[in-house]
This record gives C-alpha cells, structure tokens and sequence, in this order.
C-alpha cells in the first residue's frame, strides 16, 4: 500500500460529516481527527519506532535484555515526547527471563546436511556440543505412559525427535497473506474465543506432555527436538507454555526445527537410514529481578472535573525468541506509541487523562495486563473493585499483526456499537466502517473486561498474521504493513482522544464477577 492511504484529506472531508455523525453521537471532534490524519501522513515515525522495538532491541520474552532494551528504549522516548509518569511499574511476581547465547543444530549421518532450528525458551543447555542418533516419536505418544516404559531403553543415549503421523508436507496452493473483503466482514464471527473445558484440555494435555518429557529424561534421553507439522516453506513456529517461573521442572535441552527438516529425517528412519545429529545450546537465565514490569505513561487531562478519569489504550511488548516479535506484538505497540506522540504533538487538551501501557507477560496468560488490573482496579472474581475501577472510560487494545484497522469488535455491547459506528464514519475512505457486534478474545482487553471496564480489540485485516509470522521465526521487520500501521495510529489516536472528550464515560455492560480464563490459542 503506498503512502497515499490518507488521500483527499481534507477539513472540508472530515466535517462533511458532522452533521450526520451528530444526530447519533455528540461531540465528535472531526476536525481533530483530520488534524491527526494530516499530522501522520506528513511526519510518521512510524518506522522509526518499529526499528527500534525490532531490530535494535531484538526479541523480547519477558524478563530478558531484549524485553528491557525495548521497555526502557519505550519510556525514554515517551519521556522526550513529553509524556507525564513515564516509567517502568512492577506488576508482581514474574519469575526467570531467558536469552540464547550460541545455538547449532546439524545432520551427521547418513550424510553432513544443514537443518533449520531454534532452541526452545528456558531451554536447559546441552553440555557443549552433543552428538547422538536420533529416535522418533509421535506427539501423541508422549501421553502415553504404556508406551513410554515399553520403549525405555530405546531412549538411553538418543536425541528424541518429536514429531506428528504425517510424512510429507501437504500441497498447499493458498497465499499466505490475504484481506477481508466486505462480504467477510459483515459476517465477522466470535473469534479466539474458547470455552472453558477447551482451556482445561489443553492444560491437561499440556501436563501430559510434560510428564512424557520427564520420563524420556530418566530413561537416558539426551534431548529433545521437536518438528513443527503443519507450518510451510521454512516457518518454524516457536513457543513454550512453561519454563519462566523459578520452580519451574527441568527438562533435557529442547529445540525445534522445520517441518521439512523433520520430514526428512523422519523419512529416512523409517527406511532404515540411521540419523545421527549434532547439537549445541547455551542460553543464559535471568534472575537478578524476578518481578514483571509494564510499560506506562500518561497525556494528563485537562478538565477539572474529569482530570480524574481514565482513557486508556495498549499492546503487549513482550515476544518469543526465534525472530523479534514483529507482527506480535511490536506493531501494536507501535500503532499505540505513535497515537499518543501524535495527540501529544498536536498540543490537543484531552479532558481525561490518557494512559498508555506496554505489557510483559501476555504470551504466558495475560500476566502483566492481568495483574496490572487486579492492583489498580480491583479482582473481577470476587466482584471486589477499587475506586478507580469506575473512573475507566475504556481501554483499546492492539494484537492481531500488522494490517490495517477495519473497525472494532463490540464485545457484546450492543449500546457502544453505535457510537463506535458514528466515531469510524471519517474513516470509511480508510476501508474501516465494520463495528461487528461479536467478540474476540485472547489478548489484553479480556483482562479489562474481567474487571468490569469496557475493553476493546480493534478488528485488523488478517495478512499472513496466522499463516506465516504469529510465534515463528519469519515475525520481523520485513512483514510489518507500515503504511497499515500508519492507518491504524490515525484511528487509534482518534478515538481515544474521542473518548476522552465525550461528556460521559462510554457505556458498560452489567458486570458480573467470573473466574478469570486466558482464552490462549
């Protein structure tokens, strides 16, 4: 998409629509709107701010140099920007950060051949290099406790390949990167959104696989490698549910590769072809501070009366370690640093204050937004909330990639609907005019929700978001939409400078207190 994606900006444009937009919501401040359309298209940081969280930060799971090297980098140029409360605030208790030293992985036999992999986060390390035959293994076996003492000692010495029953990688014709077409848009299901016996089996799965790695450990495993089954033309998906806390149990070395890599390999066992592979991991823990810290800073309001109250808007900063978390989560935060420099900028007097956050622990379970709300707010499960719980307008949040904003999910409240629809009538030129009345789920508004306070997910164009980049190696600068991420400030900004000048705090819907449940993918 090319630079002109604001086109035909104009006062007269944007004030074409007062009117109308009056009739179903007041004070609609079209006329800043098109101040901060002019204002990006004219002078974006936007790929300023994205290098620095990307490339020169590097990955950033929470807790580890990467995560800080972003986190304060974040802060000091809000500082510069003249943010108020700037700073990094503990949340509470985290636990270990990760980074990976030295890593290799390589094929010995039956011939030298290169594999693509990555060491998997809190990995423990090999003892320098190691250099085993390999014994494959499904997945679903590692639940089996049968199978696993029938094949005890086959595991002595071996490095353990773990993979899924398919041999070849299946043909695959579709695109990786794609758009909501209109059509699709209207019919916007629920998305992320799983229920509860869902979450439950899959923790129970999780355990399972844990007790699998422990077994394969006590019978003389030497490692474990992992091969992805179902990602395509290099993509390797990298992630881990466990690892972070200081408890945590300690498993052989693990790393994943390819699934091209482990096709092979796996095909070659299977016609009597031994394969022997070399592996080196060193990664570093630390430890030093265990508590879990978000980013945060403030635009102080200017009412007397509603200085108090709080409109606020965030992304999560942390990544995984197999690229620099690009598409997720450096482009939300991206789009929500540069909405605020934007109304900062523009020296508009927002009545609320605004807050921005950047948080750390998303990708283990909501930790820092989770945590965040339970100390300023209140708990969402007892129904015990603070004061200031009632002082919240909203909170926008950022977490699908890179694409351009085609509107906002409702969440089910059928009284914001109309007033996001009102609020995006500037910016249908821009193709965002859907306010779909369903809900998504497994990210950083689930927290605000669970409290009470209307949390919302801005509806993104999909891109190659779930096909290529979420969790894998390919989650770089390269992927990112900038000019998508420019759109997506500009509708950013104007909402929650709109919602910080609406007369009253945007509508709730009854709450009722509920356990809180990361609705992970």
């Amino acid at each position: 998409m090319s630079n002109h994606f604001i086109g035909f900006i104009s006062f007269v444009f944007c004030l074409s629509y007062s009117e109308s937009i009056h009739a179903q919501e007041e004070w609609v401040d079209t006329a800043a709107f098109a101040r901060i359309r002019q204002a990006e298209m004219s002078a974006s940081q936007v790929p300023e701010i994205a290098h620095y969280l990307t490339d020169v930060s590097g990955s950033r799971l929470t807790n580890s140099p990467g995560f800080y090297r972003a986190a304060n980098w974040a802060v000091d140029q809000m500082k510069k920007w003249g943010l108020a409360n700037a700073g990094l605030e503990p949340w509470g208790e985290y636990g270990r950060g990760w980074d990976p030293v030295y890593f290799n992985i390589s094929m010995l036999k039956p011939y030298p051949g290169y594999i693509l992999g990555y060491p998997q986060p809190w990995t423990s390390n090999t003892p320098g290099e190691i250099r085993a035959p390999v014994y494959f293994v499904l997945q679903n076996n590692l639940r089996d406790s049968a199978f696993l003492q029938i094949h005890r000692a086959d595991f002595k010495g071996k490095i353990i390949l773990v993979g899924s029953v398919l041999t070849a990688q299946e043909s695959d014709f579709k695109p990786f990167s794609t758009r909501y077409t209109d059509s699709e848009l209207v019919k916007i299901p629920d998305l992320y959104v799983v229920k509860r016996q869902t979450v439950e089996m899959v923790l129970t799965s999780g355990k399972k696989i844990g007790e699998g790695f422990s077994a394969l450990k006590d019978a003389g495993a030497l490692a474990i490698v992992t091969s992805n089954g179902t990602n395509r033309d290099g993509t390797v998906g990298v992630q881990k549910g466990s690892g972070y806390k200081m408890n945590s149990t300690v498993y052989l070395p693990q790393a994943v590769i390819s699934s091209e890599d482990g096709f092979k390999i796996k095909r070659l066992i299977a016609s009597g072809h031994p394969v022997d592979i070399s592996l080196n991991i060193k990664g570093e823990f630390n430890s030093e501070d265990t508590k879990g810290y978000n980013v945060v800073a403030e635009i102080p309001g200017t009412d007397p009366v509603l200085k108090d109250e709080i409109v606020m808007l965030g992304a999560h900063l942390d990544s995984w370690n197999a690229a620099t978390g690009a598409t997720d989560n450096a482009a939300g935060c991206v789009v929500m640093m540069e909405a605020v420099r934007l109304l900062d900028s523009l020296g508009l007097k927002p009545k609320r204050t605004i807050r921005i956050a950047l948080w750390s622990g998303e990708e283990q379970g909501l930790l820092g937004s989770y945590n965040y709300v339970r100390n300023h707010f209140g708990n969402g499960e007892t129904g015990i909330l603070k004061p200031e719980q009632k002082k919240v307008s909203a909170y926008f949040n950022l977490d699908n990639g890179s694409g351009k904003i085609r509107g906002i999910f409702a969440q089910g409240d059928s009284a914001a609907k109309p007033v996001f629809e009102a609020w995006l009538k500037p910016f249908h030129d821009l193709g965002a005019q859907t306010v779909p009345y369903s809900n998504t789920g497994s990210t950083d508004h689930i927290s605000f929700e669970w409290a009470g306070i209307p949390g919302f997910q801005f509806l993104q164009d999909p891109l190659d978001y779930e096909t290529k980049t979420h969790h894998t190696n390919m989650d770089t600068y390269d992927y990112l939409q900038l000019d998508d991420m420019k759109q997506a400030a500009v509708i950013v900004a104007s909402f929650v400078y709109q919602a910080s000048i609406r007369p009253e705090l945007l509508p709730r819907k009854k709450f009722s207190p509920e356990k809180f449940v990361y609705d992970g993918r």
